[in-house]
């Protein structure tokens, strides 16, 4: 479909003007990505619902973006729509030890607000990058802590542009896996339950956390975050570095040189570049430990 007519398709269904051949590489994390053909920006969840019931009736797909921290966008870009929640949906509700979060609200936002309330539970998301909505679609995890650990109910927006309201038993939680993933469902709001606890001990755990990430982390280059899942019984990244591959680079990804669990772009990285380098990586740890690596990232778009 033309772009003239796919921005007619969606006319009326946000304030936000559409972007046009958008690069994706302005979206993720890791500032790579090839454009997207529209790209629509809702501030809240009935414009996400109009967008979605407009895309089904033209037969326009539809991808999903967050904050773009988790994600490699391939070289040529995403045909039909990307919608990008971002920072869009970033309502926070409070109920006693409940708290609902718009799916757009950051992780590090959301560990914040429950230490402001004394509440326990958010500690291990506060370093984590990303919205909330994606933690959860993803069900992130670091020290120790995970999203399943905490989440009650996620609301969801279906491609008819309906409502639910999942259980945590219906998202089926598993280690980086939900029943989300695949199933088209688009996160518009998590609530979590959580624990009374002392202040001043979760904002020490929280700033315990925060400089072991700062200390250990390459987050002085563009990277989506941990690479590889970890392998039952070992770590990615201890067995990346036990392999030889620190600073192994191809084009402008690399193995970081200061944790060989992310892949870097030390300048004009293309995601062939990345892909590349996953599959060198994943060929010579198996050679070398008899172990499979499987990438955590999500990869989407045109090759």
């Amino acid at each position: 479909m033309a772009y003239d007519k796919m921005q007619e398709a969606f006319r009326g269904c946000t304030a936000r003007p559409l972007l046009i051949d958008e690069p994706m590489s302005r979206h993720t994390s890791f500032k790579i990505g090839g454009p997207a053909d529209l790209m629509a920006m809702p501030s809240d969840e009935g414009e996400l619902c109009a967008l979605l019931k407009r895309a089904k009736e033209n037969s326009i797909p539809v991808t999903l973006v967050g904050n773009g921290s988790n994600l490699l966008v391939r070289d040529k870009g995403i045909r039909g729509l990307v919608i990008k929640l971002g920072n869009m949906l970033n309502t926070i509700e409070v109920d006693a030890n409940s708290i609902t979060f718009g799916s757009g609200v950051s992780l590090a936002l959301a560990s914040k607000k429950a230490a402001e309330l004394g509440l326990t539970g958010m500690e291990f998301a506060v370093g984590i990058p990303g919205s909330i909505g994606g933690a959860v679609y993803m069900n992130a995890g670091a020290y120790d802590g995970e999203m399943s650990n905490v989440v009650t109910a996620v609301r969801v927006v279906d491609g008819d542009g309906n409502v639910k309201i999942l259980t945590k038993e219906e998202m089926c939680f598993g280690y980086r896996k939900t029943v989300l993933q695949g199933s088209g469902l688009i996160v518009t709001a998590v609530t979590v339950s959580l624990a009374e606890g002392n202040v001043t001990e979760i904002l020490a755990k929280m700033a315990d956390f925060s400089q072991r990430r700062t200390s250990k982390q390459p987050l002085e280059l563009p990277s989506a975050g941990s690479m590889f899942k970890r392998p039952p019984g070992y770590f990615a990244g201890t067995l990346i570095d036990q392999t030889g591959l620190k600073g192994y680079t191809v084009g402008g990804a690399q193995i970081s040189t200061k944790h060989a669990g992310f892949v870097v772009n030390i300048g004009g990285a293309t995601a062939a570049d990345v892909l590349r380098l996953i599959k060198d990586v994943q060929a010579k740890v198996k050679a070398a430990h008899g172990v499979e690596l499987h990438p955590e990232v999500l990869i989407i778009g045109e090759a």
